[in-house]
């Protein structure tokens, strides 16, 4: 009987644990109005991981929490797109106009741009399920895509944090939350018998993890220079409108 309940809540926790990290994260960008230091990519990462994993459920059939955990997800993300682009930074490229990325790749500058990319990704993988779904061959690399997506998740913010050499605007919350949540799972994964692919991408995914640690401690959270810039712009405007 005990270990039932503790199973039961385990797998509540696995549902809406994740998602839930995100919750502060998205009260700190709405409070400060501006989500700088937080990359928008993590919402890319997330979305397409737990669509593309939905899908993979169709076939694998594993856990029930697992598929309710990406579908919370993928609202929690939706909800927190929405704010970062509400809240984008002034110097953000694609306020500016200048983003590198090809077609400006997750830069766009209006959600119902974002909104428009997922229902064609979704109508893409529902045609590919359709014609290859019967394929073992294909639904196993279906599962490593998305959980390799996710596993990579870390990373946008790894390389943001890098190039701002600092952790300012990226709430410590979410590193605990990444971090707690991504040893829970990755021992959950193997004590309930998951499929590979879920152990593999959980254990490359917690490495990453550690890594933000590291920046953690050698950053630190001090203002980067764009937000220094951008304090010193109004000011310099509310002077000239005193005179």
């Amino acid at each position: 009987m005990v270990a039932a309940w503790i199973s039961t809540l385990a797998s509540i926790g696995m549902a809406v644990g994740p998602p839930l990290v995100y919750a502060d994260q998205a009260v700190s960008i709405v409070r400060k109005q501006d989500s700088t230091g937080f990359s928008r990519d993590v919402c890319a990462i997330l979305l397409l991981a737990n669509i593309t994993r939905c899908f993979f459920w169709l076939k694998a059939r594993f856990e029930y929490a697992l598929l309710f955990q990406s579908l919370f997800m993928i609202v929690a993300q939706l909800v927190l797109l929405y704010i970062c682009i509400r809240y984008r930074p002034r110097l953000s490229p694609d306020n500016l106009g200048v983003s590198t990325r090809p077609f400006s790749f997750w830069q766009w500058e209006t959600y119902t741009q974002y909104l428009e990319f997922l229902a064609a990704f979704i109508l893409c993988q529902a045609i590919l399920y359709l014609i290859a779904g019967r394929s073992e061959v294909f639904m196993a690399i279906l599962g490593f895509v998305a959980l390799g997506l996710e596993s990579t998740l870390p990373i946008p913010q790894l390389i943001s944090n890098h190039k701002q050499r600092s952790l300012y605007g990226f709430r410590m919350s979410t590193l605990i939350g990444w971090v707690g949540g991504d040893a829970f799972k990755t021992v959950y994964f193997f004590l309930q018998g998951s499929p590979l692919q879920f152990k593999v991408c959980a254990i490359f995914q917690l490495s990453i993890d550690c890594a933000i640690i590291f920046q953690r401690l050698m950053y630190g959270n001090a203002p980067p220079a764009t937000v220094l810039i951008e304090d010193d712009d109004i000011e310099q405007a509310l002077a000239l409108s005193e005179e």
